[in-house]
């Protein structure tokens, strides 16, 4: 399938990542904002410890991608930039390894990092999926809360509470929440390249390891159709709790969440015009109440799927969520 960018794509002015946000990530980010101190420890640890540190060891050690260095890549980075009208430009590094295939990476002035690996294996239109995905983790502020996430994950399960936080509840929710941040910016790309298809390309490249020009998309769009139909109940509560520990949705499931996205009309929508601005404020301790129901939700539809020989177990699980839930009603100061 040839690799064709739109032609002259508008930016998306003043673009709010709430327009492009999945649910899950939506939900779990309000909660963690409900949690007192916790982004300013953050952003202090990011800033002082990992962010300093992290930026002085790609400037030493990796390709620093400038308009003489990598120009068409630094060329590409600029497009998307501009699409997605960041409020600023940010650095951007090529090395190996890089977990994931690309990073982004800092608080209070983000980098991205891109492996040169799948650089090679990518052409134009998809290293652009990888720039725009990257550039709406920023834009979402996600790179906080993955520290966040190594943070709490260093203190070990010993401890049931950490800074006043239910460790269990906020451990699963927080993987919960970093796989969905890659749905969330999978559609923040999709935006800025105006293709689906091309989004859809790229996770297949990430997958196979393989160069775009070798893998065939409509087999692999077969392919996450067949995993989205397997019906039998007990392989599909076995499958929840594979991806449950895992930090990544699956390659063939954010295919699909990507098009499903783009069938419902959103993208649409978006396209058109219609969608949030940075300076309309939403309602962090409304978007917070509702993630306890999300994540219950999430729970109890898994096991009614596969019956009552897992009741027991949804219920232990559903309970994590509401524990979280009980939690956040309380620093909320209300039901």
């Amino acid at each position: 399938m040839p690799a064709v960018l739109p032609e002259n794509v508008e930016p998306y002015r003043g673009i709010s990542s709430k327009a492009y946000e999945h649910p899950a990530d939506r939900a779990a980010t309000a909660a963690l904002k409900a949690i007192p101190m916790l982004d300013t420890i953050v952003r202090k640890l990011v800033e002082w410890r990992y962010e300093r540190a992290l930026r002085q060891f790609y400037l030493g050690n990796s390709v620093k991608v400038s308009a003489q260095q990598l120009p068409e890549l630094f060329s590409a980075h600029a497009a998307v930039t501009r699409v997605l009208d960041m409020p600023e430009t940010y650095d951007l590094y090529v090395t190996t390894p890089v977990r994931g295939g690309a990073q982004a990476i800092g608080s209070g002035k983000p980098m991205i990092v891109f492996d040169s690996l799948l650089l090679q294996r990518l052409g134009p239109p998809e290293q652009r999926v990888v720039l725009a995905h990257e550039l709406g983790h920023i834009l979402s502020d996600h790179v906080l809360y993955m520290t966040a996430l190594d943070i709490l994950l260093s203190v070990g399960n010993g401890l049931p509470f950490f800074l006043g936080i239910p460790f269990r509840a906020i451990k699963a929710v927080l993987l919960e929440w970093y796989r969905a941040a890659e749905l969330s910016c999978d559609r923040a790309a999709t935006l800025a390249v105006r293709d689906p298809r091309i989004v859809c390309r790229t996770l297949m490249v990430t997958a196979a390891g393989l160069p775009v020009d070798e893998v065939d998309l409509d087999g692999f769009m077969a392919q996450a159709l067949e995993y989205e139909r397997w019906d039998d109940p007990a392989d599909r509560v076995r499958r929840f709790f594979n991806e449950i520990g895992q930090n990544r949705t699956y390659a063939v499931t954010r295919v699909s969440e990507v098009m499903k996205w783009v069938q419902g009309g959103e993208y649409d929508r978006i396209v058109r015009g219609e969608y949030p601005t940075r300076d309309q404020r939403a309602g962090v301790r409304e978007e917070a109440g509702d993630a306890m129901e999300f994540y219950a939700e999430r729970f109890r539809t898994i096991f009614r799927e596969a019956g009552d020989n897992v009741t027991g177990l949804g219920s232990q699980v559903g309970g994590l969520a509401e524990q979280l839930g009980d939690w956040i009603k309380a620093r909320r100061g209300g039901p």
